[in-house]
């Protein structure tokens, strides 16, 4: 499908196309009130301006400082990433921003994290922020899965996979971030990589993020051999048995696909376009 294919009139997207985000007025007084104990006085509150998939997400300017919350009502079946994000955020402090606290009440379960003041980073061709990924990465790649409760790998993909042996190949157990989206990794001034949005983590083979992030960049325009020296500078992507990275190329294909079909915009189509460069080019190398 060509670029001017993929354009879709917001008209004709079904409803979990659209953003799940709304104001923050929508909060009941009990959960304002809530927030309030743990922030004091807030003076301003401003809407995130990235990312879909929380129904509150935004920067609050209070009398304690700056923190950054986002919130899910809780019947909604994706408030279970709530939990995920709270389970391991004790244990990417030295990537990640710190969470403060944790607001249940009411239908709502808000989380409110220490602020990171940063710009998106850039996965351009010529971008000085793709040594600091692969270092970024390499620093996750070091760090054990929390509890036995995180999500795994293989539950999230191994429908996409041909065969049961195909599936073990997602078993392990190192964390992994999954969503390497160039939004979720902040660089700060003092030029160090601080990862946002650990709602998709998943207990995991080490190589799968340097795999995920492949996507990523053939998305934000690298050929896809290009995408995988950048990905191979990343220790653990060697980690891949054989035949490994082909088998998850295919998974995430048609991963991406399904993800297309069912939240159709130019985003999705764009992401099922470069997951299925990456697995053509892995498959013409077999």
């Amino acid at each position: 499908m060509d670029q001017a294919q993929n354009v879709v009139d917001p008209g004709t997207l079904s409803p979990r196309a659209v953003s799940l985000r709304q104001h923050w007025d929508v909060l009941p007084g009990t959960v304002l009130t809530a927030i309030g104990e743990r922030t004091g006085r807030i003076d301003r509150v401003v809407p995130a301006e990235t990312g879909y998939s929380s129904h509150i997400a935004a920067t609050l300017d209070t009398e304690r400082g700056r923190i950054f919350v986002k919130g899910m009502r809780d019947r909604d079946g994706l408030a279970r990433t709530q939990q995920t994000e709270a389970a391991v955020n004790p244990h990417v402090s030295s990537i990640g921003p710190r969470l403060l606290w944790r607001v249940v009440t009411d239908g709502w379960d808000v989380l409110g994290f220490a602020h990171t003041e940063g710009r998106t980073a850039d996965f351009g061709q010529s971008s000085g922020d793709l040594p600091l990924v692969v270092a970024t990465m390499a620093e996750l790649a070091r760090i054990s899965a929390p509890g036995p409760d995180l999500p795994s790998a293989e539950d999230r993909w191994s429908g996409y996979t041909d065969r049961q042996t195909d599936a073990a190949l997602l078993r392990g157990d190192s964390l992994l971030h999954t969503d390497w989206h160039h939004t979720n990794l902040l660089v700060t001034p003092d030029h160090r990589m601080h990862v946002v949005d650990w709602a998709m983590a998943a207990r995991g083979p080490v190589w799968i993020d340097p795999a995920c992030w492949v996507v990523w960049l053939v998305y934000s325009g690298h050929p896809a051999q290009e995408a995988e020296r950048w990905a191979a500078k990343v220790r653990s992507w060697s980690a891949a048995p054989d035949g490994a990275l082909d088998v998850f190329s295919s998974v995430l294909a048609r991963y991406w696909q399904d993800i297309g079909a069912n939240h159709p915009n130019t985003m999705t189509y764009r992401l099922r376009d470069a997951a299925a460069a990456w697995a053509a080019h892995r498959h013409a190398r077999a």
